[in-house]
């Protein structure tokens, strides 16, 4: 077995990890609010988003040529997969140390943040950072703002087209509709999240000489990721499920269907109309947000998503720098 071979496998295992994790970590995106208006059950609540992840994991490849191809340039070789594997550890190292304090952080931008980092730090590699701040940045800041705006507009609008209805058959309704609308968040999640550790192990692919570009996506690669992370997804998040669905406001079936509705358009429209690699846990937590706006400023808990958003900016540096340092103790074992 070559040590080309031996490096890409390594990295396919620890994308595979980050998968994993992103699956526990990011559970809460799709099922929280269901939980929380006890439209669903727990158990049935994850198998669901399980299953929604692993369905939109085969929608749409834009979202993996951008990971794969549009964010750091690696020439092909050894030293170049320490790289991306040193990249990908430090998102992980996040990842946890977010999930066991129950903050919903972005995976997403642990990764891009663990990749651009071992980038820097390393010789010989490239960060595009025109496609970093069209891709990244730009939908970074616009998706939460657009996330809250249209979580609050929808609601308004449910909350005019239902002002006469009686309060327990709403309710009683908008569980119902929760299930579709969660699915729906189950399927944009896969569609998201998936496709970045397809992304990542079409990268390394690519730098470890095994086909001839970072655009050509194998279909084993999303059989693995989609299967990884609704395996990772099943395991749930609770940490991080209690604080998207009972720390920011309290929410009712209406404001969770609100929530999860407005969510969904915008992981769809990313993934399938501009390929972005937006944040599915900002877009969810701006939403319910915008929601609990509706009935009045002080039923968010201001503080509790200061420090959510406190968490979405110190997210990329943080998993970066935990990238540099990785990369120095991987660095041997990839020359």
């Amino acid at each position: 077995m070559s040590a080309e071979l031996i490096a890409v496998l390594a990295v396919i295992a620890v994308a595979l990890a980050f998968d994993f994790t992103n699956g526990f970590h990011d559970a809460a995106n799709a099922i929280a609010t269901s939980i929380s208006t006890r439209a669903l059950t727990p158990r049935v609540a994850l198998g669901m988003a399980a299953i929604g992840n692993f369905i939109g994991a085969h929608v749409g490849t834009k979202v993996a040529e951008t990971v794969g191809s549009g964010l750091v340039t690696l020439p092909t070789n050894v030293a170049s997969l320490g790289v991306v594997f040193a990249g990908v550890l430090g998102a992980i190292c996040w990842n946890l140390i977010t999930w066991y304090f129950g903050l919903p952080s972005s995976s997403s931008h642990a990764l891009f943040g663990g990749l651009v980092g071992a980038t820097i730090f390393a010789s010989g590699g490239e960060v595009q950072w025109a496609n970093i701040v069209e891709k990244i940045l730009i939908p970074m800041v616009l998706s939460p703002a657009i996330g809250l705006c249209l979580g609050f507009v929808a609601m308004i609008a449910v909350l005019w087209i239902f002002r006469n209805g009686h309060p327990a058959r709403l309710n009683r309704g908008f569980r119902r509709a929760q299930t579709v609308s969660a699915a729906a968040m189950s399927v944009g999640h896969g569609m998201q999240d998936a496709a970045k550790t397809i992304g990542v192990v079409v990268l390394a692919l690519y730098v470890g000489g095994f086909q001839p570009d970072a655009k050509h996506i194998p279909e084993w690669a999303i059989w693995a990721s989609a299967s990884v992370l609704a395996l990772g997804t099943y395991s749930g998040g609770w940490r991080i499920i209690r604080t998207l669905g009972r720390k920011i406001i309290d929410l009712r079936p209406p404001e969770g269907f609100a929530a999860e509705t407005v969510a969904s358009v915008v992981l769809y429209f990313n993934a399938l109309v501009l390929g972005a690699p937006i944040s599915t846990t900002h877009t969810i937590t701006s939403a319910i947000m915008g929601v609990g706006a509706t009935k009045r400023l002080s039923a968010v808990r201001w503080n509790v998503a200061g420090n959510i958003v406190l968490g979405w900016v110190i997210t990329f540096p943080a998993a970066g720098t935990f990238a540099c340092l990785l990369y120095l103790v991987v660095r041997p074992l990839f020359s």
